[in-house]
């Protein structure tokens, strides 16, 4: 009797764990498939955005050289045309319009055969900038402490932002409808936005006027304001994503 009601008691056991299996199953199967499923009907494209507009920002770079028997010297000497060259630009400069700051300062040895110590050299910048662009270049051409080493055109911040705003607006715009496009074309009624990335790249401004060329132009008249010639800047927005077509 013993023998029979354990044996009983053993099927019992195995239909139970038969019958948890058959559910465990039941209830996994969906979530596994849920999880398996493959997206359909997914369209990658990507369109853009540009526009062309004048550079407002202007950069002219002044320096100087000396030479002298030992450093203190020569680093007199470029404080003193330094100064001088200050004195000029901080008097002109207003926020944004004209702004001045100083540019490198460098210092070194000069050697003769032998390795010997023969003098020292020393070269200081200063940097004229700003959206008036007759200003900087009528300033820089008064300084006479410092001759033009650099010059370049650029967008001024705030014009930067402002443009990319509307940039970045256009190739949105230009995304959504390519979007319809493709769903219509695929005779879809609309679509969903999965996944989108915005990113934003400038065209290369106008490169520095060679040194020689600004040199020129500063030996021309000294005391007269720089030629200067604005060129355009180009800032572009590429709008890149998927689509679920419905």
């Amino acid at each position: 009797m013993k023998l029979a009601s354990s044996g009983r008691r053993v099927a019992i056991a195995w239909r139970g764990l038969a019958l948890s299996a058959v559910l465990f199953a039941t209830c996994w199967s969906p979530a596994q498939a849920q999880i398996n499923e493959v997206p359909s009907n997914i369209v990658s494209l990507q369109a853009s955005g540009h526009m062309e507009v004048p550079q407002d920002w202007l950069t002219i770079v002044l320096s100087t050289t000396k030479e002298g028997a030992d450093p203190a010297t020569v680093q007199n000497q470029l404080k003193v045309a330094m100064d001088a060259a200050l004195a000029t630009a901080q008097a002109q400069a207003k926020p944004q319009q004209l702004e001045v700051r100083s540019g490198n300062l460098r210092l070194y040895p000069r050697y003769a055969s032998g390795g010997r110590i023969s003098g020292w050299q020393g070269q200081a910048e200063l940097i004229i900038e700003g959206r008036d662009l007759a200003r900087v270049s009528e300033v820089a051409g008064r300084i006479q402490s410092m001759t033009v080493s650099n010059m370049g055109f650029s967008l001024s911040r705030d014009a930067r932002r402002a443009l990319e705003s509307q940039v970045q607006a256009q190739a949105i715009e230009r995304f959504r409808a390519r979007a319809s496009e493709v769903a219509k074309g695929f005779g879809f009624a609309s679509y969903a936005l999965r996944e989108v990335n915005v990113s934003s790249a400038d065209m290369p401004d106008r490169g520095p006027v060679p040194r020689v060329m600004a040199m020129e132009a500063k030996a021309a008249s000294s005391d007269m304001p720089i030629p200067t010639a604005a060129g355009t800047a180009t800032v572009s927005v590429t709008v890149s994503g998927s689509i679920q077509l419905r």
